[in-house]
């Protein structure tokens, strides 16, 4: 046996595919039906009925008038995010940054090469946009992804940039490596990144990033908000001041923590 194959001859790694293909799926359309995911996803009625009986059965999905993701997802997802005391940590600054900001405040992390939303939180005025936690949005075309890759080592951020689709999300954003390098310079230089409608039409946000011990990469803290309310002075000078002395007060705790 190669290691891919059980003792009745099915392939497990195709059969682990085929199930976080219909766990996507499923997540992607909530209440979807046994036949519509069936139609959708390139398998037979039958495995995708026995691949979705076995999710139901370990709490993974639920059926309600059809099938929608499980909250057994819940309890992985929040291991995952508090598995680190730095992430833990971070979620008392976002609050502080919403409070006092009154925008939407966020901790970001690199995995794989996409940024990934750990915490959020929502000031009074706040836009609350499609930033779910767990989300995954390209790293060039965010203000945290872009702090996060101009203080990786090179070779690093290098790496991940070779392997970017650069996929374009609004007009605006960055899809030649050239450019996004010499603003991944620029960043180096000052410290922190804007976004200037690179994710979302209409949104604006400014991002620094946050190192731990050895000046390892952890994340990012950003504050975004509607760029009519982001602009000038504010964008440009206050915020960046307001997340350059939260993010010292950040690693000051994760260092000593």
């Amino acid at each position: 046996m190669n290691g891919e194959t059980d003792h009745g001859g099915l392939d497990t790694v195709g059969s682990v595919e085929t199930l976080f293909d219909i766990v996507e799926f499923v997540h992607g359309n909530e209440g979807v039906t046994l036949a519509e995911a069936a139609a959708a996803l390139p398998y037979a009625k039958s495995t995708v009925h026995r691949h979705l009986a076995t999710l139901k059965e370990r709490g993974y999905v639920v059926e309600e008038d059809g099938y929608y993701t499980g909250l057994r997802f819940l309890e992985l997802g929040e291991r995952a995010r508090s598995r680190r005391r730095a992430y833990r940590l971070a979620r008392t600054k976002v609050e502080e940054l919403a409070a006092e900001t009154g925008e939407r405040a966020q901790f970001i992390v690199e995995e794989h090469g996409q940024a990934v939303y750990v915490h959020r939180a929502l000031g009074e005025h706040a836009v609350n946009t499609d930033a779910e936690i767990g989300k995954r949005i390209p790293l060039h075309a965010t203000a945290s992804g872009k702090a996060i890759l101009a203080a990786m080592d090179s070779a690093e951020s290098s790496r991940i940039i070779e392997r970017s689709s650069f996929e374009r999300v609004t007009s605006e954003t960055i899809t030649d490596p050239e450019s996004l390098a010499d603003e991944l310079d620029a960043i180096a230089d000052r410290g922190y990144a804007f976004n200037r409608e690179e994710n979302l039409d209409g949104l604006h946000a400014v991002g620094v990033p946050i190192s731990g011990p050895e000046d390892t990469v952890i994340g990012a803290l950003s504050v975004s908000g509607p760029s009519h309310r982001l602009t000038g002075h504010r964008f440009e000078e206050e915020l960046p001041t307001l997340l350059l002395g939260t993010a010292n007060e950040l690693e000051l705790n994760i260092a000593h923590a």
